[in-house]
């Protein structure tokens, strides 16, 4: 039995020890509720303000690209009791509305049972949420509603029930949970939320990506802030390699992945022009994306019909970035996509990258994750059609910390950052190129 499993096996069984407490405990209700019950936060990730009247407005952002961003939520009470949160958010990647408990809360009782609220969606043609539960000391879980949320828009309430156990992982402790529920939002959206408790009986409800399987399942991306321009750029890319083969240049080398790929099309634009523009290379990568984003991709024909000397692939850091997931799970949808590779394009050699770094220090958690990934990648590389390469060290300073001046964000590679990708990679790209092992 893998180690995946067994410790599958161990949280399920803990979960079944607490099941005859659970039929003792009470449902939690977070709305409705007096105001002191619940520490209500109002959020960005610059600012937070606490909903202790009203009605509260969270500063906008100070980048420039945000200063024109709104945040805020109002309350709707009677006989002394809120009854329903409005939030109100414009313009934003990332916005919250949490429910903090003001002591830790034991939910082992309720891994059995169901997360319920009403929403009423006023609007969010332009924007997205989660549902979001705590599952431990940094550890967070969401459940994407975008579909069933923008369906609900402008027809009133709407009745929302989750398993509980759509935000249970291996080594998840629900012991001493301070964020019973939360919704996160992205883009902008007007969204009221009322009824909100967790019982300790299943109920049916909306079904949950299965977490072990989501990495290597190929789907479209469906954040907010992608559904508008990825599949138009997944014609776009269609389009792009059509051309190339019709003028008698089809790609030699291509690069796969997410946003740090798509990017060689803007930051590093001048060194993909001076490198990579003479073998006719094709950039496919698509900001956001997951390993199931890419699979989807590759399925649907952005790779049918060449035979490139050369597939350069790095993903990874959208799978630990957004749902801070198991390194296995995400090494799993690696293996998927070299597979489909291979199957495709059985010519071509595969040049697999660590994921890069990111966060300013060595101790970063989700750079730790992504170095967690790499070491299991590393066995992937066969010595003949599929290579393995780490650059990182070319990307950090001598004492691990991530500079701006290559990551201004310590995520995304400026030119500079993709100068020193280049040049790292030139020595192994040169032999695959070459033909050689």
């Amino acid at each position: 039995m893998s180690a995946v499993r067994k410790t599958l096996l161990g949280a399920l069984l803990t979960t079944s020890a607490f099941s005859a407490l659970a039929q003792a405990a009470p449902d939690i209700t977070i709305l409705p509720a007096p105001a002191a019950a619940w520490r209500t936060v109002v959020g960005h990730w610059e600012s937070q303000a606490e909903l202790s009247g009203d009605s509260v407005v969270v500063p906008a952002p100070t980048a420039e690209y945000a200063r024109a961003s709104t945040l805020g939520a109002s309350v709707r009470s009677s006989a002394g009791q809120r009854d329903a949160v409005l939030l109100d958010w414009k313009q934003l990647w990332q916005a919250t509305l949490r429910f903090e408990s003001r002591q830790p809360m034991d939910l082992r009782p309720y891994l059995g049972g169901t997360l319920e609220f009403d929403l009423d969606v006023a609007e969010l043609g332009q924007g997205g949420i989660k549902a979001k539960v705590a599952c431990g000391d940094g550890c967070e879980r969401g459940v994407n509603l975008i579909e069933p949320a923008r369906a609900a828009a402008g027809k009133g309430w709407q009745h929302i029930a989750l398993a509980m156990s759509c935000f249970v992982r291996e080594g998840a402790d629900f012991s001493k949970v301070k964020l019973p529920f939360a919704l996160d939002s992205t883009g902008s959206g007007r969204v009221s939320v009322a009824n909100v408790r967790i019982t300790r009986q299943a109920k049916p409800g909306l079904a949950c990506p299965d977490y072990r399987t989501e990495s290597i399942t190929p789907a479209m991306l469906d954040e907010s802030w992608a559904i508008d321009w990825w599949l138009p750029r997944h014609q776009e890319k269609l389009e792009e390699k059509r051309k190339l083969i019709e003028a008698g240049t089809p790609p030699q080398i291509v690069f796969i992945g997410d946003s740090i790929t798509q990017n060689w099309e803007k930051d590093g634009r001048a060194v993909w022009q001076r490198h990579y523009a003479k073998p006719h290379g094709l950039a496919l990568g698509f900001g956001g994306d997951r390993t199931e984003n890419v699979l989807w991709r590759l399925q649907h024909g952005e790779i049918d019909g060449i035979a490139p000397k050369v597939a350069v692939l790095m993903i990874g850091t959208n799978n630990t970035g957004h749902r801070a997931e198991n390194p296995a799970t995400t090494a799993a949808g690696i293996k998927r996509l070299i597979d489909e590779i291979q199957q495709r394009l059985p010519k071509t050699k595969v040049l697999l990258l660590a994921i890069f770094p990111r966060g300013e220090k060595p101790d970063d958690g989700q750079r730790a994750i992504n170095e967690r990934v790499n070491k299991l990648i590393e066995s992937y590389a066969d010595g003949k059609t599929v290579q393995f390469l780490n650059i990182n060290a070319a990307l950090l300073n001598a004492d691990g910390t991530l500079s701006k001046d290559i990551m201004p964000d310590l995520l995304h590679p400026n030119d500079k950052g993709y100068g020193l990708w280049q040049r790292a990679m030139a020595p192994t790209l040169a032999k695959l190129m070459a033909g050689q092992p």
